[in-house]
């Protein structure tokens, strides 16, 4: 099982982050987002050393050429599209890709058969007025029929009260964003840590 913490805005946590050995850590681009990074960062990100952390670029209904800023600038990147985006837009860029299915109820769940060329599906809380980063936890019932193992990333307001049940529903990864702030956009290295306890002893 992999862990990935989302919505990091600060060399410092992102540096962190690595060293703590987390598989994934996402950058949000959406312009509505509280957590979007600046262009300061995104050009640090250029020459920042991952180490064995591969990078996520969240998207938003983008243009082809905001997409291809990321993908010329950024090895190994992973883009994750986080709207309404198909999947003959997602795959052009011939990079691996996750798409996000925001799940409302049972017929939500239909919309994954449309993104066959995935390299993961991520499963995010509905919300009418934003694309996510809620911080709300959907209905994980719905998803008993789903086996999550291969490549479902389980995302929506994880923390470290939730972790362990998170855990139990054995998804290829689990989503962390909210959960390790102590502020709204404002991650913190105390919480990262439990949640990295919590998800290892899961």
């Amino acid at each position: 099982m992999k862990l990935k913490i989302c919505g990091i805005n600060d060399i410092d946590i992102l540096q962190y982050a690595c060293d703590m050995g987390v598989d994934f850590v996402g950058f949000i681009l959406a312009n509505d987002s509280p957590r979007k990074i600046s262009d300061h960062l995104l050009t640090s990100l250029e020459n920042f050393n991952f180490k064995n952390t591969s990078p996520v670029f969240v998207f938003v209904n983008p243009s082809v050429e905001e997409v291809r800023k990321i993908t010329t600038k950024i090895e190994n990147s992973i883009l994750q599209f986080h709207g309404d985006e198909g999947d003959a837009f997602c795959q052009q860029f011939n990079q691996p890709f996750w798409k996000t299915i925001r799940v409302k109820n049972s017929q939500s769940l239909k919309a994954i058969n449309n993104f066959s060329s995935a390299d993961a599906i991520l499963l995010e809380t509905f919300s009418d007025s934003s694309y996510g980063g809620t911080g709300k936890v959907f209905d994980w019932d719905l998803l008993n029929n789903i086996s999550l193992d291969q490549g479902y990333v389980l995302a929506g307001g994880i923390n470290s009260e939730n972790i362990k049940k998170a855990v139990s529903m054995n998804p290829w990864c689990i989503d962390v964003n909210s959960g390790v702030e102590s502020s709204l956009a404002l991650k913190d290295k105390t919480l990262i840590a439990e949640i990295i306890k919590k998800f290892k002893n899961g």
